[in-house]
């Protein structure tokens, strides 16, 4: 900004040489606007040539702004250096201080932190001690909890808790936050006696817990579905007059939502609403993904839109969840509100426009579905298998076999791959008076058949149209395969086709012998 300043300040400085001294007449001849210049207060200093101060670049800053940018420059090489020496094979990382001499805290940490990453843990913990002997300040609470903490995150409980009691021996007395580190530590990695052993510990030292101190160890039990634990944890933490508090009951909510603990949930949610606390985004969530698991249809519903006005980011799991439910109890408005409420804060994905066709499709709305395609159409959207399935599903489901066959021609002319869904359904179109002779014929000479099988259309189509005959027989008879039988070759497209239409002659055969 100062050199386009400057630059500016250069042309000012050259026009106000090239304007000749005039009298003020014949200036207001000239410039139609001199007076308005006149009046204005001026850009330059009155002295000729001068450049205001404000707009003149400071030689010393300049200068620093250099020397910060080559030091900086230097620094991330020297780190860089150093963690190339410490990745090779049989380095030595004390001899390696030791020909520094000293390093600096930057380099210390990046140091620790390729060893442990490096599964050099010991290696790490005595260049630290090496490093903290040289400077008597370096032994401080911060270093610890540095290093505690990086050890704790990699899961090195053993090393991490050897470091911790040795503060002792230095005079260094843990803080809260050190402890907490440890205890959730070990929590994490589902040694909770230890974890209790180390908070019996805090409290000897007259460190009263905190409610982070329980909330970490509270989402421990969660993760390991341990709920009655994490409730006798919560009376435990209560007994001791510390009480949960806003981050407690929401860990509590998310933690048995995703146990499905729904009673359990809704009960916890009340108290939370009963102090006034708030519920997290996040926490809302977890509700949300627990409803649409066990299809509580209303309070799922009731929870989405809860949800969409926090703005909160949702998995594209949850979505296709929520989009199956909406299948599942034939709510196909819902489904295309979802479509369009996604498109919102994603913009169009092609899940977003799958859902979208979908909604239209499974209602049999001719107007709807070609008012999806012109939008797509619009914004160019690239056309995938799955899009082409659900047209094809669509107009067979409809009977319209000529709009059937130019889906077929199109997906060819776009060079689209049919998979074993696909497959399917020409077969089953067959079956209720759709000619699929040239499509078959084609897929022969182009090869197509004697590729191997793929599925690569988005299950919420299967969820919406079904299987179809051919599709829920081909699983049937390959599922009935011996098990070397189906490692015996890859299956190709083919392949498929003769096991269904086979055993489908074979079956006709022994009936007609039967009769």
């Amino acid at each position: 900004m100062r050199v386009a300043t400057s630059a500016f300040s250069q042309v000012l400085l050259s026009q106000n040489q090239s304007i000749p001294t005039t009298s003020s007449s014949t200036c207001s001849s000239v410039l139609p606007f001199s007076s308005s210049l006149q009046s204005s207060p001026p850009l330059l200093s009155s002295s000729r040539g001068t450049i205001p101060t404000h707009l003149v670049i400071d030689d010393s800053q300049q200068q620093q702004r250099k020397t910060l940018l080559a030091e900086t420059f230097h620094r991330n090489s020297s780190l860089r250096a150093l963690v190339r020496e410490l990745s090779r094979e049989g380095s030595n990382p004390l001899r390696l201080l030791q020909r520094d001499g000293d390093w600096t805290t930057d380099q210390l940490w990046a140091a620790v932190s390729v060893l442990v990453d490096a599964g050099r843990a010991n290696e790490a913990i005595q260049v630290f001690d090496c490093w903290r002997s040289k400077v008597i300040t370096r032994s401080n609470e911060a270093h610890y909890l540095r290093i505690i903490r990086l050890l704790c995150e990699r899961s090195l409980m053993i090393e991490a808790n050897s470091i911790f009691q040795n503060m002792e021996k230095y005079g260094l007395v843990p803080t809260l936050s050190i402890y907490n580190v440890i205890i959730h530590g070990f929590a994490r990695e589902k040694k909770f006696d230890d974890a209790i052993v180390t908070m019996k510990k805090m409290v000897e030292a007259n460190i009263r817990p905190k409610p982070e101190t329980y909330n970490g160890i509270i989402r421990a039990y969660g993760n390991y579905q341990m709920y009655d634990d994490m409730s006798k944890c919560v009376k435990r933490m209560e007994l001791h007059g510390c009480f949960p508090d806003e981050v407690t009951y929401n860990i509590l909510i998310t933690e048995l939502a995703q146990g499905g603990l729904v009673k359990r949930m809704e009960k916890v949610f009340r108290t939370l609403l009963s102090k006034n606390m708030n519920l997290q985004p996040s926490t809302l969530v977890s509700m949300l993904e627990a409803y649409t698991d066990l299809e509580i249809f209303e309070k799922m519903e009731k929870a989405y839109h809860q949800v969409f006005k926090t703005k909160a980011f949702l998995k594209e799991s949850l979505i296709r969840k929520l989009a199956t439910v909406y299948i599942k109890n034939h709510r196909l408005s819902c489904l295309e509100d979802l479509g369009n409420d996604i498109s919102a804060t994603v913009g169009r994905t092609d899940l977003v426009w799958c859902i979208l066709l979908l909604s239209s499709a499974c209602c049999f709305s001719r107007r709807g579905v070609e008012s999806i395609i012109r939008e797509m159409e619009v914004a160019k959207v690239q056309f995938t298998i799955t899009f082409v399935n659900i047209l094809a599903l669509f107009y067979m489901k409809m009977k319209d076999f000529r709009e059937l066959h130019a889906i077929f021609l199109q997906a060819r002319r776009e060079n689209l791959k049919p998979d074993i869904v696909t497959v399917g359904i020409l077969f089953d179109a067959w079956k209720v008076g759709y000619d699929g002779t040239h499509v078959l014929e084609e897929w022969t000479t182009s090869g197509l058949l004697q590729e191997v099988a793929q599925m690569k259309t988005d299950k919420l189509v299967l969820t919406a149209f079904g299987k179809g005959f051919f599709l829920m027989n081909c699983e049937k008879l390959y599922g009935s395969l011996e098990p070397q039988a189906k490692k015996r070759k890859l299956w190709r497209y083919s392949d498929l086709i003769g096991l269904v239409f086979g055993e489908l002659k074979a079956t006709k055969q022994s009936g007609v012998q039967r009769m």
